[in-house]
C-alpha cells in the first residue's frame, strides 16, 4: 500500500465557512497541510515509448487554483475547509503527481515539467475541472470527492492536439474528519492520474510507438 504523508504546519485561519462551519472538519489548531500521493502500479501490457514528454501545469477555475481544499454544500457554491490546506496549489500538486507517475512506469525515455530545459516530442496539456469534496444532497453524511481531468496530448513540431480524453472519479470518504477525506481524494486522484498516465503512453494513431 502506497503511504500518504501528512505533513503538520501552522496557518493563518482560512476564511469563514458560514452557519453551518461547525459541521465540517479542519477548524482545530494547530493547521494542518496535506499531499497526495503519485501511482506506481499500472497495467502490466504498458508500452515502452522512446518520445519525450513535457507536462504543463493544469488550467483551473480560479477557485480551485489555491491551496486551499475546496468542498461544495450545492452544485452552485464553493467554500472551503478552515485550516486545512493542500501542501501546494492544487494545480502545481497535480502536475507533480503526474511527472511522478509517468517516472514510476519506467517505460519513458524523458518526462519533466514546462520548467525544467527538455526538447519533447509531445506536450500533456490538462484541464482541473472538478476538484472538491461535495456535502449534497445529504450533508450529513460523509462527502462525497469529485476529481475530473481533460488532457490534450500536442505534437511540438507543428502543435496540433493529436487526442483528447477526460478522467473522472468519485470517492466516498470513510468518515468527516479531514484525514478520510483527504485519503478520499488521494483515491481519486489516483484513479485519475493512472488513466491519464496509461492513456497518454497508449496514445492513439501510433504515436506511442513500442522502443525497438
Amino acid at each position: 500500500m502506497i503511504s500518504r504523508r501528512r505533513i503538520l504546519a501552522l496557518f493563518p485561519a482560512a476564511a469563514s465557512l458560514g452557519a453551518c462551519a461547525s459541521l465540517l472538519p479542519g477548524q482545530g489548531d494547530p493547521a494542518q497541510l496535506y499531499t497526495l500521493t503519485p501511482k506506481s502500479s499500472f497495467a502490466p501490457d504498458l508500452p515502452r515509448v522512446t518520445w519525450q514528454l513535457v507536462v504543463e501545469q493544469p488550467v483551473a477555475a480560479a477557485g480551485l487554483n489555491t491551496s486551499r481544499i475546496a468542498l461544495q454544500r450545492s452544485p452552485v457554491s464553493l467554500d472551503y475547509f478552515a485550516r486545512a490546506n493542500w501542501s501546494d496549489t492544487a494545480p502545481a500538486l497535480v502536475q507533480t503527481l503526474l511527472v511522478e507517475s509517468f517516472e514510476n512506469t519506467g517505460r519513458i525515455v524523458a518526462i519533466a515539467r514546462e520548467s525544467v530545459r527538455l526538447r519533447p516530442d509531445y506536450l500533456l496539456q490538462t484541464e482541473l475541472r472538478e476538484f472538491a469534496a461535495e456535502y449534497f444532497p445529504d450533508p450529513a453524511q460523509p462527502p462525497l470527492v469529485r476529481v475530473r481531468l481533460i488532457a490534450r496530448l500536442v505534437r511540438v513540431t507543428d502543435r496540433t492536439i493529436i487526442a483528447t480524453t477526460q478522467a473522472e472519479r468519485t470517492q466516498r470518504a470513510a468518515g468527516r474528519d479531514m484525514e478520510p477525506i483527504a485519503l478520499a481524494f488521494d483515491e481519486a486522484l489516483g484513479a485519475v492520474i493512472r488513466r491519464v498516465v496509461e492513456w497518454t503512453l497508449r496514445a492513439p494513431g501510433g504515436i506511442a510507438r513500442p522502443a525497438g
